[in-house]
């Protein structure tokens, strides 16, 4: 798809027009053009290029920069136009909702993937079955501090059924005992994590009942709750659902070779562990629909310009 036929004048935006027919919408925020007083988005992707600071930029729902391309992100979302539509309109509500509201939101999103087209046509295409052995998630107290530590090596740390209760149940804990005044996350090895184990999904085909799944074990719900005392230590990739999850804490470290990606908008879904709800407080909106949108990976220092890391340490634990 060329930019001509997508892109429009802020006028198109007027809540008396008639409907955008089309899967994405561009905008030029550097033009110098009115914006009418009553506005209503389009319910896909509305696109601005330019100055990240221009008027009315805070309106779209990303704006594009480094890493993406504007060629990229239309590319992506003609691809899963249905899983692109629904997470803009998610990213667009999520900030005026708590924490605990806004995981319920994004779960029902979630749960409305599951059954879509888009999805079900990309696990007929992917999905394959495991070599790799359960993983692990250690507990190592000293003191006031928790560490949580992923560990499957096979699977560079990729979370599986058991890891996720035991994360969920790790950080219920700390939640529990107030001695802990600390909670350290981490993966074993060269990898924080791949995110969640890709031959796992499907297993419940049912959305509404992996939405009632999620609302009991998803780790994000205790995650929200001791965010304050969570730090995570992130070396090498750290994707999807362990991205999601790492959002939430408080401080964030990374090594100098760590990055950070979003892959799931390729799959015909959305980021459903947490990441709409962490990404938006952590990155804003617009970057966080970027990452989705793109798909594209984050390198450590750009993270740290973004505000995704705290901190980036040649050496730690």
């Amino acid at each position: 798809m060329g930019h001509d036929g997508v892109t429009l004048k802020p006028a198109r935006f007027w809540i008396g027009e008639e409907r955008w027919e089309h899967p994405v919408a561009v905008i030029d925020l550097d033009a110098d053009e009115t914006w009418p007083d009553q506005i209503q988005l389009p319910p896909c992707p509305v696109i601005g290029i330019g100055a990240r600071d221009a008027p009315r930029a805070n309106l779209v729902d990303t704006v594009i920069e480094v890493p993406a391309s504007l060629d990229g992100v239309m590319a992506q979302i003609v691809a899963n136009p249905r899983a692109a539509a629904v997470v803009v309109q998610l990213l667009r509500v999520l900030p005026a909702l708590g924490l605990q509201e806004a995981l319920t939101i994004e779960s029902l999103a979630y749960a409305t993937l599951q059954g879509s087209e888009e999805h079900r046509a990309w696990m007929k295409s992917n999905l394959a079955e495991t070599g790799a052995a359960p993983g692990t998630v250690h507990l190592r107290r000293s003191d006031e501090v928790l560490e949580i530590v992923l560990d499957r090596p096979d699977a560079d740390n990729a979370i599986d059924r058991s890891m996720r209760d035991a994360i969920y149940e790790a950080f219920q804990i700390a939640l529990l005992d107030a001695s802990i005044k600390q909670v350290v996350l981490r993966g074993e090895g060269k990898a924080f994590s791949l995110g969640a184990d890709l031959a796992e999904f499907g297993t419940t085909t049912d959305p509404a009942t992996a939405h009632s799944i999620r609302a009991m074990t998803l780790p994000a719900q205790m995650a929200v709750r001791i965010a304050d005392r969570l730090e995570a230590r992130v070396k090498g990739p750290c994707v999807g659902s362990a991205l999601e999850l790492t959002a939430f804490a408080r401080r964030i470290v990374a090594g100098p070779h760590a990055w950070f990606q979003l892959p799931e908008l390729a799959m015909g879904i959305l980021p459903g562990a947490g990441g709409c709800v962490s990404l938006t407080r952590r990155i804003g909106r617009q970057r966080t629909a970027l990452m989705i949108l793109s798909g594209k990976r984050l390198s450590a220092r750009m993270a740290l310009d973004w505000g995704l890391v705290d901190e980036i340490m040649d050496d730690f634990a």
